[in-house]
């Protein structure tokens, strides 16, 4: 098995107590998804998830999403920041 690196950050924000009510900046989310790999490694992030799905689809579906969206947001922000960290 191959382990997505976008994959495992939008499970850690999943399985995150980080709430998307609280619009949280780049350093934030980078924290959290460090925090919570931590705590429950990449295998503990996916079994998170598989158990909020199982449990509560109905709010999981949304949270999945936030949580996707703000990985991918995360990406852009952190390649925006090397290139301005290179042309400086």
């Amino acid at each position: 098995m191959s382990l997505n690196i976008h994959t495992v950050r939008c499970e850690a924000l999943f399985a995150s107590t980080l709430q998307g009510s609280e619009q949280p900046s780049a350093p934030r989310l980078q924290d959290a998804i460090t925090q919570t790999v931590r705590r429950l490694g990449s295998r503990g992030c996916a079994a998170a998830v598989a158990q909020e799905f199982g449990d509560h689809p109905e709010t999981a579906v949304s949270r999945m999403r936030w949580a996707r969206d703000q990985a991918a947001l995360l990406v852009i922000a952190v390649v925006a920041r090397d290139r301005l960290r290179l042309a400086a």
